[in-house]
């Protein structure tokens, strides 16, 4: 597999496949890692499970959590994990990351920022996901981790081991805007997006830690004159953060906020029929 970034941002994915081969890519967002409502245990179990499928990870945003510095108004001392306490909070958070990731430092393929991270570089100066792009690296060996944007394009470019056959696949990400909605949990953003969107094969976002899968079938014209049809994935990931948990108390609760599911989604590439295929799986 080889991975570049162009001059323009797209970050370019080229892989061989045979018959009967896959590639995996984990598709991951709002790990809220450093919270105590992380369920970092099932994040240990999907990097593992990257590590068996020799899958690359795809991160899109508030792996950190950053909520309980002491300028944060929602900050609740009692929610600090014990690695957290001390008088250098982001120092604190990006060294426990890196400790935690750094077994799976060439598993990941690109981490963006999410509001999270955003709002500690607007008022702290301080790039959460940038500083631990930065360490994981300095780990991972000859592989590159690429720092991405708060959206961007990663481009799959897939060619058949034993022959012409060539296909690639369009990835847009955005790390996810807006509250979700209590009923349409984010999912009218579908139609919003693929208007601007129509060079996309699979529209990626997170943020509001809701679960879902929404194929828009599309009718094309070929360069050609030919018509056909293909369709636009839309994915969105919950995440790792449970903030529900028994539902008896905290500021989730008291908001009347559902609970939320956790996890993130497989996205596999293969060849069969003479052609490249794709599936997408939960991951829980």
């Amino acid at each position: 597999m080889k991975v570049e970034k162009n001059h323009r941002g797209c970050l370019n994915v080229s892989l061989k496949l045979k018959t009967g081969e896959s590639k995996w890519f984990l598709l991951t967002s709002d790990r809220h890692h450093d919270n105590t409502h992380c369920d970092q245990a099932l994040e240990r179990v999907h990097l593992e499970q990257a590590v068996e499928r020799d899958a690359h990870i795809i991160d899109i945003g508030d792996l950190f959590c950053a909520m309980q510095g002491k300028w944060d108004r929602r900050a609740d001392t009692t929610q600090l994990r014990p690695e957290y306490i001390g008088g250098n909070y982001l120092d604190l958070m990006v060294g426990a990351a890196t400790k935690f990731y750094a077994p799976y430092a060439d598993r990941f393929l690109q981490i963006s920022p999410g509001n999270h991270e955003t709002s500690i570089l607007k008022r702290h100066e301080s790039n959460l996901t940038e500083r631990l792009v930065d360490r994981l690296n300095q780990k991972s060996g000859d592989h590159t981790i690429h720092l991405g944007g708060y959206s961007g394009w990663i481009r799959f470019q897939l060619y058949y081991a034993k022959g012409s056959v060539s296909r690639s696949f369009n990835l847009f990400y955005h790390h996810g805007f807006g509250g979700g909605g209590p009923v349409t949990r984010g999912v009218i953003q579908t139609n919003r997006m693929a208007v601007f969107l129509p060079d996309a094969d699979f529209v990626y976002t997170g943020h509001t830690h809701d679960e879902w899968l929404v194929p828009i079938q599309r009718a094309r014209l070929s360069q050609m004159g030919k018509p056909y049809q293909d369709t636009q994935t839309h994915i969105r990931t919950p995440g790792y953060k449970d903030e529900y948990a028994t539902g008896e108390g905290g500021w989730h609760i008291e908001r009347g906020a559902p609970p939320k599911p956790t996890g993130a989604c497989w996205l596999r590439f293969y060849f069969r029929g003479q052609e490249f295929r794709h599936e997408i799986v939960a991951a829980h």
